[in-house]
């Protein structure tokens, strides 16, 4: 019993994931929470109310967890760690900002 119970959790996981990458980090998170919570509240207790109570506390931890984790990201935003980047276009060489703004620049700061 417990070992269907696992096999369908991790059914549901593997079905979900591509579908769920679109969506914030709870639900993701909330997903393989109660994954591994069912997987391991089934294997200490084994019984399928400890599988269930586990799912139920993995699910609502892994929520949280994943929600605060897409917050910070949106805070920082996508492209938090980009610091910009020199380019050569038509002989010239340029310097694109994080911010997206380009400026030409000196040729010493291109390699060739």
């Amino acid at each position: 019993m417990i070992r269907i119970a696992a096999f369908g959790a991790a059914l549901l996981l593997a079905g979900t994931m591509n579908s769920a990458q679109a969506e914030d980090g709870g639900l993701i998170g909330g997903l393989l929470g109660a994954g591994a919570g069912a997987v391991i509240g089934g294997a200490a207790t084994g019984k399928a109310g400890g599988a269930a109570a586990g799912a139920i506390i993995g699910g609502a931890a892994g929520a949280i967890i994943g929600d605060q984790a897409d917050r910070s990201e949106r805070r920082r935003g996508r492209y938090a760690s980009y610091e910009g980047a020199y380019f050569w276009s038509k002989g010239k060489c340029y310097f694109e900002y994080p911010n997206g703004h380009i400026e030409r620049v000196s040729r010493d700061n291109c390699r060739y």
